[in-house]
C-alpha cells in the first residue's frame, strides 16, 4: 500500500505527525511496510509558522514540497491542485490523506477524487454552519468527495450523519491533535516560562512568567476589519491587562494589520502586555501551561484548552468544535469580538473554578484508529 499525506498550514502539522508514527511502528511490526510519502504544500513557508515545527515535532523532512505560498484562496486551492497533481501522476498513490481544513485539503482531496486515488479526512465532520469561514466550505466540501472519513467527538458524527454520509465511510476514531499533545507534554513542562518569554519576546519585560492571560488572534473576522481590530486591541491595553499581565503571540497577519492602522509602535509601549514571535509547539504549550486564561480565535487551541484544563474565551461567534465549550463539558465561552461578552466571560473565569472534561477517545491513541480504518476498509 502506498499512502500520501499532505500539510499545508501549521495546524495540520500536530495532526499528521502521530500518523506518520503509527505507520512506523506498523512497518516495523509486519512483512509488507507501508510506502508512505509527505507532501507539504508550502501554504505556511515563513520559518517560525513552519520549519520550527517540525522540528518540534520530530516530524521528517517533506518527501515533496510544492512551495505554493500565498495568495487568495482561489490561486492557492488553484496552484496545489496543478502542483500536487503532477505528484499523484508520478507517484500513484493508493490513498491520500488530508488532515483539518485549509485550502491544501480541499485542492489534494478534489486532485485525488479527480484521478479516482482514494482520499481518507482525518477530523472530518466539524461544522461551524457559517459559510463566511473559508475552512467551512473547505471542510464541506471534502467531506463530501472522501471515502473515508475519520471523526473526532460524537458532534461530528451526528454533523455527517444529517448530511446523508453512509455508516461505513465514517469512523469514530478521536482526536488525533491530542496524540501530539500527550506525546510533547512533558517536554513542554520541563520549559523554563523565563526564557520562553525571554528568548521570543518583540521587545523584552519583566514580571511576566506567572498568572497571565494568553492571547492569540490571526482569523480575518478579527484582525482585517480596522475598527475591530482596534477594539479589542483598547480592551485589551486599557482593561485587560489592568487585571492580569497579558502575553500575547503575534501572528504575522495580525502584525502587518497592526501596522498598517498604526498600532503596533503603541501596543509595545503598554507596560503590562508583552508581545512575543510566533512560537513553537513546546514553546506555546509551556505557556499555556503557566497561564492563567486564553483568549484565541484558533481552533486547536480551544481543544488544548478542554485538555489543560484551561479557561478560554473564545474570541468567535460560532465554533466547529462544540465539544469545547463549556456547556458541553469543556474550556470555552463563545463571544466573538463583543467586548462586553468578552469582559464578561473573562469576570467568569477569574471568579469560578474550571472542571473540563476530557472528551471521548481524546486518549493519544487516535493515530493508530486512524490508520487501523485505512487498513480495514473496503
Amino acid at each position: 500500500m502506498k499512502i500520501i499525506s499532505v500539510v499545508g498550514a501549521r495546524p495540520n502539522f500536530m495532526k499528521i505527525a502521530p500518523f506518520i508514527e503509527a505507520i512506523e511502528r506498523h512497518n516495523r511490526l509486519h512483512s509488507k511496510p507501508i510506502e508512505h510519502l509527505l507532501v507539504h504544500t508550502g501554504q505556511h513557508y515563513d520559518i517560525r509558522m513552519a520549519d520550527a515545527f517540525f522540528k518540534a515535532l520530530d516530524l521528517p523532512e517533506p518527501d515533496i514540497n510544492l512551495q505554493i505560498g500565498s495568495g487568495t484562496h482561489a490561486e492557492q486551492v488553484g496552484n496545489t491542485m496543478i502542483a500536487f497533481e503532477k505528484v499523484l501522476l508520478e507517484h500513484r498513490p493508493d490513498w491520500v490523506v488530508v488532515p483539518g481544513d485549509v485550502n491544501a485539503t480541499l485542492a489534494c482531496s478534489l486532485a485525488a477524487k479527480k484521478l479516482h486515488i482514494k482520499v481518507c479526512h482525518i477530523e472530518a465532520g466539524l461544522r461551524s454552519n457559517d459559510e463566511t469561514m473559508p475552512e467551512e466550505i473547505n471542510r464541506i466540501v471534502t467531506d463530501r468527495i472522501s471515502d473515508l472519513l475519520l471523526t473526532p467527538d460524537r458532534f461530528a458524527n451526528e454533523n455527517l450523519k444529517q448530511e446523508g454520509a453512509l455508516g461505513e465511510k465514517v469512523v469514530f476514531v478521536g482526536n488525533i491533535m491530542i496524540d501530539s499533545l500527550q506525546k510533547h507534554l512533558e517536554e513542554a513542562r520541563s520549559r523554563n516560562i523565563e526564557h520562553v518569554l525571554q528568548q521570543n519576546a518583540i521587545t523584552y519585560k519583566e514580571g511576566f512568567t506567572e498568572a497571565y492571560a494568553v492571547i492569540t488572534m490571526h482569523r480575518p473576522s478579527n484582525v482585517d476589519d480596522p475598527n475591530i481590530l482596534s477594539s479589542l486591541v483598547t480592551y485589551i491595553t486599557t482593561q485587560l491587562s489592568r487585571k492580569l499581565p497579558v502575553v500575547w503571540s503575534i501572528h504575522p497577519r495580525t502584525q502587518k494589520n497592526l501596522k498598517a492602522i498604526g498600532l503596533w509602535e503603541k501596543l509595545q509601549e503598554v507596560e503590562n502586555v508583552l508581545l512575543l514571535q510566533p512560537l513553537d509547539y513546546h514553546e506555546m504549550v509551556k505557556v499555556l501551561l503557566d497561564s492563567k486564561i486564553v483568549l484565541t480565535d484558533s481552533g486547536g487551541l480551544q481543544e488544548e484548552c478542554t485538555v489543560l484544563n484551561k479557561p478560554c474565551v473564545i474570541l468567535r461567534p460560532n465554533t466547529e468544535r462544540p465539544v469545547t465549550l463549556m456547556d458541553n463539558g469543556g474550556a470555552g465561552i463563545l463571544t466573538g469580538s463583543d467586548i462586553v461578552k468578552v469582559e464578561r466571560a473573562i469576570g467568569f473565569f477569574l471568579t469560578h473554578p474550571l472542571h473540563a472534561q476530557r472528551p471521548e477517545l481524546w486518549d493519544g491513541k487516535t493515530a493508530e484508529r486512524c490508520l487501523t480504518a485505512i487498513l480495514n476498509f473496503r
